[in-house]
This record gives structure tokens, C-alpha cells and sequence, in this order.
């Protein structure tokens, strides 16, 4: 029986794919920051809830030896826990870039360097990165969550050649499209960043409200579609590093990845154009 260990499993994507790896017959290490907030998933059987806060290096290193002290070995990591700073770049102050660093890329950082040792005592292991539609294009108004998911691509690409020559595995899953049934969009709303004083953006923030309320009424992916994808990765046995998942709906996947650079630039632009 393999074991899993999962950041950020208090909602959203790590909660679904913690209940499904346990359905599947793995042992589960499902951390969170506020394990007195878990109502669900203790009660399954193979699942260890635990705290992890991934800007605690304290708090990673005794979730790692918890997994390990209940289940015998860790088998493979989801490095799921992150969030998205919304809002005009010039609104953001440093702390809010740092924190947005601290947890979608310092954060990953920190936890695979911990249980690195683990996995190449065991000469194996699986690490699977939960990145971002915005790793592979960008965005207006989430100029920071674009740029940690862009280093978060980065990073795991270059681990990937590293860490194969120790018989580890690196994937990145990413959805694009936006998910349904998650906290992200929720506390991405509430840490938008605003400017009273930044005024001359008003007309373009509106419109690029607007064209944001299109998509997310698009949304057709959901938490479990993403835990699938997860699952999917972890088991396949391949060296596959991406995994998208998600509707393609409005072409930035595919335009990114078919069009030359002049050509995506403008088919993006056209879709946060200022009004007249």
C-alpha cells in the first residue's frame, strides 16, 4: 500500500483528491494549516490529517515524520497549497508579492527539499506540482499569481532532469478554465488588492471585471476533475512532466501554444481591450 502526502487538503482540490487517493487504497497524509478545522477526512480509513503550514519550515518537517512514523514511508508528494493575489499590480504592496511567493513558490520549494532525503533513501518517489492555466499564459489583474505559477513551471521543469537521475519524478497538473467548488476564487476576492488613488484604471478594471464574470460563469471543471487528474499522474508510470485538465474554451491554451508570439499577444489583448 503506497502512501501520499498533500498539501492543502482543508478544501478545494487537495480535500478532493485526499478522499479519492483514500477511495484508491493509499495511505493518505492530508495536511492543512488548522487541522481542528477537518471534519471529514480523519474519519477515513488510511488518512492521517495533520498540520502543515507551508510558510512554517517547522510545521513540514514534522508533517513529513508523522506520514512516515504512522504509515512506514512517503511514496509520493502533491504540492497543492497555494492561493491568488488578484488586483492592479501599483495597488500591491511588497508583503502581499512576499506572501504570494512564500506560498505558491518558496512554499513547494521548501517541502520537496524536505522530503527529498526520504525519497532518494528509497530510490523513488513521485512529486506532482498543482500549477496553473496561468503558468502557461497570462492574465490582467493577477499579475503575481501569473508570475509564482510562471516560476512554479520553471522550477519543476529543471527539477525534473535533476531529480530523474535519483529515480524521482516530477509532474505538474494544470488546470486551466477555472474550478467550481473551491475556496481560490473566494479568497482571491477577498485579498484583491484596490487604490482609491489609482483611479486612472477604473474604466479598464471594470472591463476586465466584466470579461472575468464571463469566464467564470464558463467554468465546467470541477475539484474532483482535478484529483482525477492527480491520481491519473501519480500512477501512470510514465516521465510525462504535464498534465493539463480542463475546457479550453477560450483558446489561450491553445493559442499560446499554436500561434507565433505577435499573434498571441494581440489574440489576448483583444479580450481585455478597453472599452470606448
Amino acid at each position: 500500500m503506497k502512501t501520499i502526502l498533500i498539501t492543502g487538503c482543508s478544501s478545494g482540490i487537495g480535500r478532493a483528491a485526499a478522499r479519492l487517493f483514500a477511495e484508491r487504497g493509499w495511505n493518505v497524509v492530508a495536511t492543512m494549516r488548522d487541522p481542528a478545522d477537518d471534519t471529514e477526512l480523519a474519519a477515513l480509513d488510511g488518512v492521517l490529517v495533520t498540520r502543515l503550514d507551508v510558510q512554517d519550515q517547522d510545521s513540514i518537517g514534522h508533517a513529513i515524520q508523522a506520514g512516515i512514523a504512522r504509515f512506514g514511508r512517503i511514496d509520493a508528494l502533491v504540492n497543492n497549497a497555494g492561493y491568488g493575489q488578484y488586483g492592479l499590480f501599483e495597488a500591491l504592496s511588497r508583503e502581499s508579492i512576499q506572501r504570494q511567493f512564500d506560498v505558491n513558490v518558496f512554499g513547494v520549494m521548501d517541502v520537496t527539499r524536505a522530503i527529498l532525503p526520504h525519497f532518494r533513501k528509497n530510490k523513488a518517489g513521485v512529486i506532482l506540482n498543482v500549477g496553473s492555466g496561468a503558468g502557461l499564459f497570462t492574465l490582467p489583474m493577477i499579475s503575481l499569481y501569473c508570475a509564482s505559477k510562471f516560476a512554479l513551471e520553471g522550477f519543476s521543469e529543471a527539477l525534473a532532469y535533476e531529480l530523474a537521475s535519483q529515480n524521482i519524478a516530477v509532474k505538474l497538473i494544470e488546470p486551466h478554465g477555472g474550478v467550481t467548488a473551491t475556496r481560490f476564487s473566494e479568497r482571491a476576492a477577498e485579498d484583491s488588492a484596490r487604490g482609491a488613488e489609482l483611479a486612472d484604471y477604473d474604466a479598464f478594471s471594470r472591463d476586465t471585471a466584466a470579461a472575468f464574470a464571463r469566464m467564470t460563469a464558463a467554468r465546467a471543471m470541477s475539484a474532483q476533475d482535478v484529483a482525477e487528474a492527480i491520481l491519473a499522474a501519480a500512477t501512470d508510470g510514465t516521465d510525462r512532466l504535464r498534465y493539463p485538465v480542463g475546457d479550453d474554451s477560450r483558446g489561450f491554451l491553445k493559442a499560446r501554444r499554436g500561434m507565433t508570439d505577435e499573434d498571441y499577444v494581440a489574440f489576448m489583448r483583444a479580450h481585455f481591450r478597453p472599452s470606448a
